[in-house]
């Protein structure tokens, strides 16, 4: 079951964006049962103990996927990369971009590579991996 507040940001969404939305959320949902999801800094977001592992958001250049460790997933369909952390994000701009396999692997790999960025700020900015 999709998160109330998640099913409320994909339903204020436009169009295509709305239906990549609602997309995104069931096929995170079906993989990452055990994640707590909620909207966090305005967007959909999953978390695994606490840590950010994926979400989106609707930004200027479509919906953005983003995994918090996926910088560490090297994979280059990953095209958007965080400077500072670990982020790697890929946009969608229509419901047929998206490859369901690519998105089931990389929840895969965020279930078996995570930065942690819980304890970010107790750390100063200091991130490291868990696993």
């Amino acid at each position: 079951m999709i998160n109330p507040e998640i099913n409320q940001y994909n339903e204020s969404q436009q169009n295509s964006d709305r239906d990549i939305c609602r997309f995104l959320a069931g096929l995170i949902g079906n993989e990452l049962h055990e994640a707590e999801s909620k909207i966090w800094h305005s967007h959909p977001v999953w978390f695994l103990d606490e840590n950010p592992i994926v979400g989106y958001s609707k930004q200027k250049n479509g919906v953005r996927l983003m995994f918090w460790s996926g910088k560490s997933f090297d994979d280059e369909q990953l095209t958007v990369k965080g400077n500072k952390f670990q982020d790697a994000s890929v946009f969608y701009n229509d419901l047929n971009e998206i490859n369901k396999e690519d998105i089931i692997r990389w929840l895969r790999k965020s279930k078996e590579i995570q930065w942690d960025y819980k304890n970010l700020v107790k750390r100063k900015g200091e991130l490291i991996r868990l696993k």
